[in-house]
């Protein structure tokens, strides 16, 4: 058996986001966010769930502290509820919700855990949603001001930021596909939504930059591997359409400052533009630290008339799927982090989330054995290493995710964690694949 070694400086985490697993939602003046209206809406909801309470890590920190500690991991990734600073959005800071995650950064800096903070994970406030949320650039001076606040509250104790995390999913998914609040279908907004986000990005790093923050600033794209599944032309552009919707068209603007014209023209036939104002694509294109992947899947295309957006219709070819119906294709992990190097350099690269969902059971004696996840992260690990020993800049994991939580539109219906949540009684419980990750880490690697 070869063993697989690790840099002793690779930064191995794991990651949460707030409105997934927080709960308190009407507590310590925290506002509305457009999930608690989405969720509250019914229908919207797989069992009409939402997050008034999800995994209560609001009062739970310090049980879930415990667990990243003896798991071993440098970091944490977290993200901070805007309406938990700025209840509306905008005016006076609620001093009772920066209290809050001061006492969440200082208990991981003790417990020895960097803290790396998303300053925007989904959950914007409503009484902003209400003015035209992301559509409306008030939106982006709103964004800056709250980045400005956190930057000034936590300088010298959160070393690493996350402007947005999923711009696709807060532009497309959302507002173009509506399965995601605020829940709209329109493409024109979608597109109008993704562009002023990028820039909200842009506008927060220029912030950071000249308040002189110590530390490291970046963004999460959520990347997809897409192939043609034959090499005829027709088939190669509709399966690039298709992977350029998540790639391109959020990377080609954080590193080259443009959008490709390939899609800009796929766009412009269906009658949808991209409102650019002066100066917006240098802000989009301000340098960042680090860029961070999210990466769960891929697959395979071919061209079909009138499938989907992009006259792509997928391909099924025989691939594992884990309970959500995702492809596991874990080669594409390598192939989409090769071509991030070979198509925008040498900047720094974390997987800010990979992982899977499966159907858990737990046991009498408390266990949960995961061994198609434990499975699922080794095969994922390898093409880490592969990526390392090949000289793409991979710097972290950050594996998705520490507990089971509220899965947005799936409700509490499907499990992604390493730690399971019992939702009646909010015990946590760690599974096998907790065990597995605990050992690499301690080992710096593992055997294959």
């Amino acid at each position: 058996m070869a063993k697989l070694e690790f840099p002793q400086d690779f930064v191995w985490g794991t990651a949460t986001a707030s409105y997934q697993i927080e709960g308190a939602y009407q507590e310590d003046g925290r506002g509305m966010s457009i999930w608690d209206t989405f969720s509250h809406t019914p229908g919207k909801v797989v069992n009409n769930d939402n997050g008034d309470v999800a995994c209560d890590s609001y009062h739970r920190y310090e049980e879930d502290i415990a667990l990243l500690k003896k798991l071993g991991v440098k970091a944490y990734r977290f993200s901070i509820a805007w309406p938990r600073i700025f209840p509306q959005g905008t005016g006076e800071v609620n001093e009772k919700g920066l209290d809050y995650y001061r006492r969440v950064v200082d208990a991981l800096i003790a417990a020895g855990i960097e803290p790396c903070a998303t300053l925007y994970h989904w959950d914007l406030p409503q009484a902003l949603q209400d003015k035209g949320g992301w559509a409306n650039r008030d939106t982006i001076d709103a964004f800056v001001k709250y980045a400005e606040v956190m930057f000034n509250a936590f300088d010298g104790k959160i070393k690493q930021w996350i402007t947005f995390n999923e711009t696709w999913c807060v532009s497309f998914l959302s507002n173009y596909i509506g399965a995601h609040a605020p829940g709209n279908t329109d493409l024109q907004l979608a597109v109008t939504v993704a562009h002023n986000c990028m820039v909200a990005h842009g506008e927060a790093v220029k912030k950071f930059r000249a308040l002189g923050t110590k530390g490291e600033i970046g963004t999460t794209h959520n990347l997809y591997w897409f192939e043609p599944y034959t090499t005829k032309p027709e088939d190669v552009a509709a399966a690039h359409r298709q992977r350029a919707y998540n790639n391109e068209w959020f990377m080609d603007p954080t590193f080259k400052g443009s959008y490709p014209q390939f899609m800009v023209d796929w766009f412009a036939a269906k009658g949808v533009t991209v409102p650019i104002q002066p100066g917006d694509m240098e802000t989009i294109s301000q340098p960042i630290d680090f860029i961070g992947v999210n990466f769960y899947s891929g697959g395979f295309g071919r061209y079909k008339k009138d499938e989907g957006l992009f006259d792509c219709e997928e391909v099924q070819i025989g691939f594992d799927k884990t309970y959500i119906g995702w492809n596991v294709y874990a080669d594409g992990l390598y192939k989409v982090l090769s071509w991030v190097k070979d198509t925008y350099g040498d900047t720094p690269i974390y997987i800010t989330e990979n992982g899977a969902c499966y159907d858990d059971v737990l046991t009498p004696e408390g266990t949960v054995h995961d061994l198609e996840r434990a499975e699922y992260y080794k095969k994922h690990f390898i093409q880490c290493h592969r990526l390392i020993e090949s000289g793409v800049p991979l710097k972290g994991y950050f594996a998705w995710s520490l507990l089971d939580n509220f899965e947005w539109a799936e409700g509490y219906n499907k499990r992604f964690g390493i730690v399971y949540t019992n939702y009646e009684t909010l015990e946590r419980f760690p599974k096998d694949s907790y065990y597995f990750i605990q050992q690499v880490i301690k080992d710096s690697g593992f055997e294959v």
